[in-house]
């Protein structure tokens, strides 16, 4: 561990000390787990922690980029075949637009708090400056590992695309089998490995150069989506759309599985939207967020759902959905055609690859800015925090980040690392929403909170009892009856909250619109996308988080206590400044 220089003794300098501080661990846990920062504080002293600044150098366009590059990857490819085989067959069309609405809903919320505090801590700093150090830690590391272990996986897709693309077989050329090693975990990948360093490299070189790299893969990206797309119409037939090629067997129909199939299907396909959160770890470096983030970030997601859509429509005109290869529904459509159309799959192999480029850089930008800002509250070492004064870019957190995620691609199979991704994602926008409400209805030390957890803690309720019987409760008139109490219940408990409980503070220059009603809305579908993922899921987002709580409580409250003792952090229950003083100096931020 670093240790960090205390006037007052630090609790990691002698073991002596360290027994002392695990001693005083009740007492430094209730001081500085619901201990929140400010707006203003992370836009001036904390951010000073991290020495230079990082240089504004990216505009709307730069963003949107940012954000295509990181949502479009390989992985729409495989969720779109999935999720018309399984779920919602052709109508897997609205199934994306739906997901691609929720996505959007996220991304208002996570726009309010990058326009208004324009730091690169994205969904930890929110957090952090709402509901307190602790579980902003808890989201931080959860986020940190989500990032780690799909980038992980992204960079060994990478191989076998990439290999798909120029007619080798990745499997058996590109990667060595090591027998002693267990199944899973025996298959070297040299080519992921060599590729996550690469990027590594070129990210902490210059944010700039990065932008300009990500816009040219991006732009390659999208032409072979478009050709895609073009020859999916143009082989395509629309009776697939109403017609499965095996009527005995499966239903017909634009809708063989019901609604409850088309919102099935987004559930699945939403995860393809995972990635424009890495945009707003991008606010640092933005010249003006007010104007640009805004653009960027909306502009992006609604960019991707539109590309989306006319994907999922190509792929349910080329091919009945009961004959979909759910694992390669594009290359498969193709490769098991005539022999005129066989190359198409090839070109497909080429434009995801550049795609899996995008997501990896862009997603390996958003975790070493998380750690960065994580680095800077102190509850994780301060070596984190620094920017490098040549390239104004987070080095040490880049390089610490890019070299673990080589050493876990390097041996840990794809399908092992893609069973641990998502929850943790979709926790966190969960948390931003809800703390985006909190933040408008409460100030800290002049209104009374109580009524506005009151109403976060019922809304999430109703939302989880109407998710669980959606999942579980058998088909029939009951279950039709409990669903519609529960939307009833939900829109009463958010309506009475609208009239009652007045606003404690307007956004200065860009909020979330129809304020509670599109938050809430976005809480409830994350609550609704988290109930479809599976018990793997859950269980790695238990261990994950209480290794997170272990080292909090081992480690970081010790550290944040020592920096707090320093006077490099603040302590605010409601002892300090208010949160209106935080407007006093805007012109720092924006």
């Amino acid at each position: 561990m670093v240790l960090m220089e205390k006037s007052h003794g630090s609790s990691f300098s002698s073991f002596k000390s360290y027994l002392q501080a695990l001693a005083d661990t009740p007492t430094r846990f209730a001081r500085r787990a619901g201990s929140v920062s400010t707006s203003f504080e992370e836009t001036s002293r904390v951010r000073a922690r991290s020495g230079p600044d990082m240089k504004r150098s990216l505009r709307w366009y730069d963003l949107v980029g940012f954000g295509i590059g990181g949502m479009v990857g390989a992985g729409v490819f495989v969720t779109t075949g999935r999720a018309s085989r399984l779920y919602a067959g052709p109508s897997v069309v609205l199934s994306y637009a739906i997901a691609g609405l929720c996505a959007l809903l996220s991304a208002f919320c996570y726009t309010e708090f990058a326009v208004d505090m324009p730091v690169a801590g994205g969904a930890f700093s929110y957090i952090r400056v709402t509901f307190g150090e602790f579980l902003a830690f808890i989201t931080g590391a959860n986020l940190i590992i989500d990032y780690v272990l799909s980038n992980a996986a992204v960079a060994r897709s990478f191989t076998t695309y990439f290999g798909t693309a120029i007619g080798v077989s990745a499997q058996n050329q590109w990667r060595i089998t090591i027998p002693v090693l267990p199944k899973g975990f025996n298959e070297i990948d040299i080519v992921a490995v060599a590729v996550v360093l690469v990027l590594t490299v070129i990210i902490c070189y210059s944010t700039r150069e990065s932008s300009l790299l990500n816009m040219v893969l991006t732009v390659l990206h999208i032409l072979f989506i478009v050709f895609v797309i073009v020859i999916g119409f143009c082989k395509g037939d629309w009776k697939n759309l109403t017609e499965p090629s095996d009527p005995t067997h499966h239903p017909g129909g634009f809708f063989p599985f019901g609604a409850s199939g088309v919102f099935n299907g987004a559930a699945m396909v939403y995860l393809s939207y995972i990635g424009y959160d890495a945009v707003s770890t991008m606010a640092e470096e933005v010249k003006n967020p007010v104007k640009d983030i805004p653009v960027g970030v909306s502009g992006s997601v609604i960019l991707v759902a539109i590309l989306y859509c006319l994907m999922a429509a190509s792929m349910a005109m080329i091919l009945p959905y009961d004959v979909i290869d759910p694992e390669a529904p594009f290359s498969g459509a193709f490769r098991d055609g005539s022999d005129g159309w066989r190359w198409v799959s090839n070109v497909i192999g080429v434009g995801a690859s550049f795609g899996i480029l995008t997501s990896l850089l862009v997603s390996m930008m958003g975790q070493a800015r998380y750690m960065c800002v994580i680095g800077r509250s102190s509850v994780v070492p301060a070596w984190f925090a620094k920017v490098h004064p040549r390239t104004s870019t987070p080095v040490n957190a880049s390089a610490f980040l890019g070299i673990f995620t080589a050493a876990i691609a390097l041996f840990t199979d794809l399908n092992i690392l893609l069973n641990l991704v998502s929850i943790g994602t979709l926790f966190v926008f969960y948390m931003v929403a809800n703390a985006v409400i909190y933040r408008r209805y409460v100030s800290v030390g002049t209104t009374n909170p109580w009524p506005t957890l009151s109403f976060l803690f019922c809304f999430s309720l109703t939302s989880i009892m109407f998710t669980l019987v959606w999942q579980f409760a058998p088909p029939g008139k009951p279950k039709a009856f409990v669903l519609g109490a529960c939307t009833a219940i939900a829109i009463g408990v958010l309506q009475l909250f609208h009239y009652m409980v007045p606003k404690a503070r307007k956004p200065e220059f860009w909020g979330v619109p129809l304020m509670p009603w599109i938050p809430s809305i976005s809480i409830f579908l994350n609550i609704f996308l988290l109930g479809s993922l599976d018990r793997p899921s859950y269980v790695r987002f238990g261990f994950f988080s209480a290794l997170a709580v272990l080292v909090y409580v081992l480690y970081s409250v010790h550290a944040s206590s020592d920096a707090e003792e320093d006077g490099a952090l603040i302590q605010k229950n409601g002892e300090i400044m208010k949160e209106s003083n935080e407007s006093e100096d805007h012109s720092l931020k924006v």
